[in-house]
């Protein structure tokens, strides 16, 4: 299984910006998909996900401006960033969960200028 995100860049702040992140290999039908960041300094934390199924779930600190979407015959799921503020700065990394196993993309870097 690989995980290839894309969409990172340099925004100001109360910019969007739509990460991407391609799913390819053995991908079972139930499972979930969704999106980490994590700033220098800092752990990295849950943001956003998504089951197979549609079901979401945010962290408190994106909720109502970070929307995540996917589409499963494209293997593909989105994260819709809205009001980007500078504490989003961060590398974002997509992760799919299937059968017991994380996988993970290599991370797409968000920088936001104040």
């Amino acid at each position: 299984v690989q995980l290839q995100a894309s969409g990172g860049g340099l925004v100001q702040a109360g910019g969007s910006l739509k990460l991407t992140c391609v799913v390819s290999g053995s991908i079972f039908s139930f499972n979930a998909m969704g999106w980490y960041r994590q700033a220098p300094g800092n752990q990295r934390e849950l943001i956003a996900g998504i089951q197979s199924g549609g079901l979401t779930n945010y962290a408190d600190s994106v909720k109502g401006r970070f929307f995540i979407s996917r589409e499963n015959d494209k293997n593909t799921v989105y994260l819709h960033m809205n009001d980007l503020k500078p504490e989003d700065t961060a590398v974002y990394y997509c992760y799919l969960h299937q059968l017991s196993s994380d996988y993970w993309g290599r991370g797409t870097l968000v920088t936001v200028s104040s």
